[in-house]
């Protein structure tokens, strides 16, 4: 005989259909209603795929954000940055200057071979600034500044300095080798007066505004007189923005930084002016057609060939420009035959690359405790910069063309060992960014195993 059992109790209502086979022996929370259309967070169109996507790009910038405040996000900036420009530039060298050396009767790989021997010396000197103490830096200051002076005026010497497209700064060194001293000056002027407005400063001395100036201004324009001499307006113009970017750095109240802004804009009216070159140089901004004897045909080619690139560019290799059309095209035009071959998506790689570049040294010059190192990091940071803004700027018509190489990218050994200096420069400084030290330490062999059994044994073993 069969007991009866009464059925459980189970809830009732509309919500009881919704139970499974199993559901009259176990309690079923009621399932939550279905939201309103066009809810917040219901079922309206695209309502849950975007709070997912919204969640997404929330948490992917978070992650980025805290990747960005790391301590070695500058160090690793500069480092990666610099090589890949690097890189970068001695393929476009080796592509851009093939024609012009079979023109010329050399081999093929001429120029390039030349620029990878420069950058091989570059990356020795790189290693250097970046081991070298800052005291000996700053000891090398004035060595560095009175020794290129004295190669600015050598220069000058008749027999002894060589003429190049006009211009005379370049030495010869025996064979196809030559050096140019006005590059060295931009590299004497940062440490120099890194170390001179250091040392006012630690003097309390740079509240008066003829500490700010003196001796720092004269000397510099004695070194951009000599550069002038030799008709190199280009390096003038990077050489004068670096002289700024120590005084913007060092804080200069805003008339005295206007009125060297003023007298450094009436000497280059009157150098431009009293040159015919330089004056068609300036008419040149902008031109769509070469012209009446063809004064503006660099720029305009220049323009030519970065449409001939399109979205992503004709190829490596395949430049048309480069055949005897645009000027120099491994030089100064160099970036002109990387938007042809490698289009907009090449060049404004090489953009991104340069502005992180300037933001891990704005970062390393705001950060550091040391005058020293927040000078001469600002400092650098200009010179590059400008430099770079100089030359795309007169490849894309906005500005004359100054005949200055693109830092790190462009031919030229005179101007990539002095700029390779001036990275390992930036490299030191930036892992001796605060907690920069301690990160690197940390990724050193053996310190994290050594730090890992320190911990085990301050753990308690739980035995009384």
């Amino acid at each position: 005989m069969h007991e009866h059992v009464a059925p459980r109790p189970g809830p009732s209502g509309p919500w009881t259909a919704l139970r499974g086979p199993s559901a009259g022996s176990r309690s079923v929370r009621p399932s939550r209603p279905p939201a309103a259309r066009g809810g917040a967070s219901g079922g309206g169109r695209g309502g849950p795929q975007r709070g997912t996507v919204l969640g997404g790009l929330r948490t992917l910038h978070i992650r980025a954000r805290r990747a960005w405040d790391r301590p070695l996000t500058a160090y690793y900036l500069i480092l990666g940055g610099s090589l890949l420009i690097l890189v970068l530039g001695l393929v476009m060298v080796y592509s851009a200057s093939q024609i012009k050396a079979l023109q010329s009767g050399l081999a093929p790989t001429y120029f390039f071979r030349k620029q990878l021997l420069a950058a091989a010396i570059g990356a020795v000197l790189l290693l250097v600034a970046a081991r070298t103490p800052v005291k000996l830096l700053r000891a090398l200051a004035y060595p560095l500044l009175a020794g290129t002076a004295f190669l600015l005026v050598l220069v000058q010497v008749p027999g002894i300095g060589e003429t190049i497209n006009g211009n005379t700064n370049w030495i010869s060194l025996g064979g196809p080798f030559q050096a140019q001293p006005s590059e060295f000056a931009k590299l004497a002027v940062v440490l120099w007066g890194a170390d001179l407005l250091a040392r006012k400063q630690s003097k309390k001395l740079l509240t008066q505004w003829k500490h700010l100036l003196v001796p720092l201004v004269p000397v510099t324009f004695v070194l951009l007189g000599l550069i002038m001499i030799g008709g190199d307006m280009g390096t003038t113009v990077v050489l004068t923005a670096v002289l700024l970017g120590l005084l913007w750095v060092a804080g200069a109240p805003t008339r005295l930084f206007s009125g060297v802004i003023g007298v450094t804009a009436a000497l280059a009216f009157l150098f431009i002016k009293t040159s015919a070159n330089r004056m068609s140089r300036l008419a040149c901004i902008g031109a769509t057609d070469p012209g009446t004897n063809d004064q503006c045909w660099q720029a305009v080619h220049g323009i030519y060939a970065l449409a001939n690139g399109g979205w992503f560019g004709a190829g490596l290799g395949a430049s048309v420009e480069k055949w005897g059309e645009l000027p120099e095209p491994h030089t100064d035009f160099i970036f002109a035959i990387t938007g042809e071959e490698l289009g907009l998506a090449g060049t404004l790689s090489v953009l991104a690359l340069f502005a992180a570049l300037g933001y891990a040294g704005i970062r390393v010059a705001g950060r550091t405790e040391d005058p020293f190192v927040r000078y001469a990091a600002g400092a650098v940071t200009t010179w590059i910069t400008a430099q770079a803004v100089v030359n795309i700027g007169a490849v894309l018509g906005l500005l004359p063309i100054a005949g200055v190489p693109l830092p790190l990218f462009s031919y030229g050994g005179s101007a990539l060992l002095p700029t390779m200096f001036a990275i390992g420069l930036l490299i030191a400084f930036a892992r001796d960014e605060p907690g920069a030290r301690a990160a690197l330490a940390m990724r050193q062999p053996g310190v994290r195993w050594k730090t890992m059994r320190r911990r085990v044994k301050k753990r308690p073993s739980g035995e009384r």
